[in-house]
C-alpha cells in the first residue's frame, strides 16, 4: 500500500508514527543499561586476566622459592681441620696402670695350719713385723728325729777317731798294714762327713721352725688376704690362689708406658710428666720418667718406660687407671689428626679432603700409633689439607661440599 493511501487513512499513518516513536523511545531508555553492562563485562575481563597474571606471578616466585630451597637442601656442610705437624714441643697422652714400687705376693715357707692372722687388708705394716702364725706339727717331728740322727753320727765320728788314730800308733809299730790304717782313716772322713750332713739337716729345720712365724719382707699396705684360721698351708710358691698375703709399697707409686717409636728419642730419663685421674678431674700429679727400656719392642714399634710419681698423701691407689701426658723436645715429621676424620672402607683407611672449590677427594691414608685422643698419619695426606670432620659414610670422591666456618670454640674441640 502506498504512503498515498495511507496518507488518505489517516487512521493507519497516525498509528505508525506512534509505533516507531514507541520503538525509539525503547531504545534511548535501554542504551545507559547495556553501556552499563559492557563497562562490568570488560571490567570483570580485566580483573580476570588480573588475578591470572597475579596467579602466574605467584607460581613462578613459588617455583624459583622452591628450586632455591630444593639447591640450599642439596647442599652438604662440612667443617674442616688441618693436620698438626710435630712442633719443638709436643705432648703424648697415653694410658697407664698403677702399681706399687714394690708389690709381692706373701707364700708360706713351712706347711702346717694357720694358727691365727694379724694383718687384715689395708693394715699398714713395717718391715719384719708378724702378718700371721703357723702351727707345724710334721717339721716339729722331722727336727726332733734330725737332732737324733745328728747325734748318731756324732756317737759314730767319735768311734771312728778312736780307731784312726789307735791304728796309727799300730802302723808305727808296724803291727798293722797301710791297707788297714787307710780303711780306718777313711772310715773317720766319713764320719765327719755324716756329721756335717746332720747338722745341715737340723739347721734347715731349724729354718723352717722360724718360718712359722710369716713376716713382712718390706713396709707397705696388705691389699689381699687369702687365709684363715685352720686352713692348710703348703710350703713355697703354689700358684697366687695359694699366697697368704699380697702386700705393696704405695709410696711412690710406678707405671710404665709405652712410647711410640715417633717420639721415643724425644722423651729423656728425668723428664716432668703429668699424671691424671678421670675421677679426680680437677687434680694433676707431676710424676718423673726415672728409667727406659733401651730398645724398641719390634712387635710394637714403642719403647717401655718406667715412671715413678709420689704419693705421701695416699690419694691414688694402686691398679688405678691413669693418663699420662708426656712432653716431647725437638721436631717430628709424623702429622696427627682426630680420629673422627678416618672413613674405613674395603679399600682402607680413607680421609675426606676437601679442595677450595668444594670437589672432595678421598686419600688412602697409612694410619701409625693411636696417641689416646689423636692418631698418627704416616702418608696420604699434608699439613695443608682440608680434612673433614665427622664425614658421612656415603661420601664419594668428587662429591661437592660446601665448607662452613666454625667457631673458635668448635675447632679448638676439633683439633684436640
Amino acid at each position: 500500500m502506498s504512503e498515498k493511501r495511507h496518507a488518505n487513512l489517516g487512521i493507519h499513518t497516525d498509528a505508525a508514527t506512534g509505533s516507531h516513536s514507541a520503538t525509539h523511545a525503547h531504545h534511548v531508555a535501554h542504551a545507559p543499561i547495556l553501556k552499563r553492562a559492557k563497562m562490568i563485562s570488560i571490567l570483570i575481563v580485566l580483573l580476570l586476566l588480573l588475578g591470572a597474571g597475579v596467579t602466574v606471578v605467584l607460581r613462578v616466585l613459588h617455583s624459583q622459592t622452591l628450586a632455591s630451597a630444593t639447591e640450599q637442601d642439596a647442599r652438604v656442610f662440612v667443617s674442616v681441620i688441618h693436620a698438626q705437624g710435630g712442633g719443638k714441643t709436643e705432648t703424648i697422652t697415653l694410658p697407664s696402670t698403677l702399681q706399687g714400687i714394690i708389690e709381692a705376693p706373701i707364700y708360706a715357707r713351712s706347711s702346717g695350719y694357720v694358727l691365727r692372722w694379724k694383718k687384715d687388708i689395708g693394715s699398714s705394716v713395717v718391715k719384719d713385723e708378724v702378718l700371721a702364725e703357723i702351727d707345724t706339727p710334721e717339721v716339729d717331728s722331722q727336727l726332733a728325729q734330725a737332732i737324733a740322727a745328728r747325734a748318731q753320727s756324732a756317737s759314730s765320728l767319735d768311734l771312728a777317731k778312736t780307731s784312726a788314730e789307735r791304728w796309727e800308733e799300730l802302723r808305727k809299730k808296724d803291727a798293722v798294714t797301710q791297707q788297714e790304717l787307710n780303711e780306718r782313716r777313711s772310715a773317720y772322713t766319713q764320719a765327719v762327713a755324716n756329721v756335717e750332713a746332720a747338722d745341715a739337716n737340723v739347721q734347715r729345720l731349724q729354718k723352717l721352725e722360724g718360718f712359722k712365724k710369716v713376716l713382712a719382707p718390706f713396709s707397705g699396705v696388705i691389699t689381699r688376704r687369702n687365709v684363715e684360721v685352720g686352713d692348710l698351708i703348703d710350703a713355697g710358691n703354689g700358684g697366687a690362689g695359694r699366697a697368704l698375703f699380697t702386700m705393696a709399697q704405695v709410696d711412690p707409686l710406678r707405671l710404665y708406658v709405652y712410647v711410640p717409636q715417633a717420639f721415643a728419642q724425644r722423651i729423656n730419663i728425668g723428664d716432668s710428666v703429668s699424671v691424671t685421674q678421670n675421677e679426680m678431674r680437677d687434680q694433676v700429679f707431676q710424676g718423673k720418667v726415672v728409667r727406659a727400656a733401651g730398645a724398641i719392642d719390634a712387635a710394637t714399634r714403642t719403647l717401655q718406660m718406667e715412671i715413678n710419681l709420689p704419693n705421701h698423701d695416699n690419694k691414688l691407689l694402686a691398679g688405678s687407671y691413669v693418663q699420662v701426658a708426656l712432653s716431647a723436645n725437638g721436631t717430628s715429621n709424623v702429622l696427627r689428626v682426630p680420629s673422627n676424620v678416618l672413613l674405613f672402607r674395603p679399600e682402607g683407611t680413607r680421609i675426606a679432603v676437601v679442595d677450595n672449590a668444594g670437589h672432595v677427594q678421598l686419600h688412602t691414608v697409612t694410619v701409625g700409633h693411636d696417641l689416646g685422643n689423636s692418631l698418627e698419619i704416616l702418608s696420604g695426606i699434608t699439613a695443608a689439607d682440608n680434612l673433614i670432620v665427622n664425614p658421612a659414610d656415603s661420601l664419594a670422591d668428587n662429591d661437592i661440599v660446601t665448607v662452613q666456618k666454625d667457631k673458635p670454640e668448635a675447632a679448638g674441640k676439633a683439633h684436640s
